[in-house]
C-alpha cells in the first residue's frame, strides 16, 4: 500500500505524545507501556511536543508554497515560538539551540550545536521535492553543522526508501544487532538517528517501535518522534492502536497542515 504524509505525521505526532511524559527520565526508570499524561511537562495525555509542531510548520508552509522556502518556514517557527502557532494549546518545550537560532534569525554552527532538534522535524521532507541541499536549507534554519545538515540528508533518504517499499532490514543496516546499552538516546544528533533506526529494526509493529523508542528513556518524545515517523511509514495510520490515535490530541491541527 502507498504511504502517505499522513501515515506518517500521525506516526510521529503519537510517539511524540507517548514520549512527552517521560522526557528526561533515564532508562529503566520508568516503563511506558500506553498513552498517559502529565509527567515532565504536566501535559494532558495525548499532547504532542515541539518536534511535530515544527514539522508542522514545514509541512505548512509546503501545503502553501508547494515548494521548500526556508525564509517561509523560518517564518512559521518564530510564529510557533513566539504565538504558539501549531500546537494545541501553546508552545512548552523548546530545543537550547534552536531558540537562539530564532532568535539571532540563523542557525547555530558550532561543533557543540549538534542537537536533534532539526533531525526531528526531517522525516515529513521526504513526501516533498526537497533536493538534498533543501534538506540542508531547511535543517540549516537553526541546526546548520554539517554533522546535522548530513544527518537529515541520511534520514530523508532513508524515509524514500521506506515510502517505496524497503523494509526496516534494508535500511537499518548492521544497527540491529547492537545490544542496547551501546544505544544512546540523549540529544545528541546522531544518537537520535541510530536510535530511531535501532527501534525500528528490533520491533515488528508500530506500537512496539513507539513504545521501545521511549523507553530508552533521556529525550523521549524526540527519540520516538523520529522512530514514530518512520514506523508510520512502514505500518501506516491503520497500524498505530485506535486507542492512542483517539487520545491524540490537536488533530485538527495536524489535518490543516497536510497536503
Amino acid at each position: 500500500m502507498a504511504r502517505t504524509l499522513r501515515d506518517c505525521v500521525y506516526g510521529q505526532a503519537v510517539a511524540d505524545a507517548l514520549g512527552v511524559p517521560y522526557e528526561f527520565r533515564p532508562r529503566g526508570s520508568f516503563r511506558c507501556t500506553d498513552m498517559v499524561g502529565h509527567g515532565s511537562h504536566d501535559q494532558p495525555a495525548g499532547t504532542w511536543s515541539d518536534d511535530t509542531s515544527m514539522a508542522l510548520a514545514i509541512c505548512d508552509s509546503y501545503r502553501e508554497l508547494g515548494c521548500i522556502d526556508a525564509d517561509d518556514i523560518r517564518g512559521r517557527f518564530v510564529r510557533w515560538y513566539r504565538e504558539g502557532a501549531y500546537t494545541v494549546d501553546g508552545l512548552f518545550d523548546i530545543g537550547n539551540a534552536t531558540r537562539e537560532a530564532l532568535e539571532r534569525g540563523h542557525g547555530l554552527t558550532g561543533e557543540w550545536d549538534n542537537g536533534n532538534g532539526s533531525l526531528m522535524r526531517t522525516v515529513p521532507l521526504a513526501f516533498t521535492d526537497a533536493t538534498d541541499d533543501g534538506v540542508r536549507v531547511v535543517s540549516a534554519i537553526t541546526h546548520a553543522h554539517p554533522t546535522s545538515t548530513e544527518t537529515c540528508v541520511v534520514m530523508v533518504h532513508i524515509a524514500r526508501e521506506l515510502i517505496a517499499g524497503a523494509t526496516p532490514a534494508d535500511v537499518t543496516g548492521g544497527i540491529a544487532a547492537r545490544p542496547m546499552d551501546e544505544i544512546c538516546s540523549g540529544g545528541f544528533v546522531r544518537d537520535t538517528f541510530d536510535a530511531a533506526l535501532w527501534c525500528l529494526a528490533n520491533t515488528s509493529s508500530y506500537a512496539e517501535c513507539a513504545l521501545a523508542a521511549v523507553n530508552l528513556g533521556d529525550d523521549t518524545d524526540t527519540t520516538a518522534a523520529v522512530a514514530g515517523a518512520l514506523a508510520g511509514i512502514v505500518y501506516g495510520v491503520e497500524g498505530i492502536p485506535a486507542e492512542w490515535l483517539d487520545k491524540l490530541r490537536g488533530t485538527d491541527v495536524i489535518e490543516a497542515c497536510l497536503f
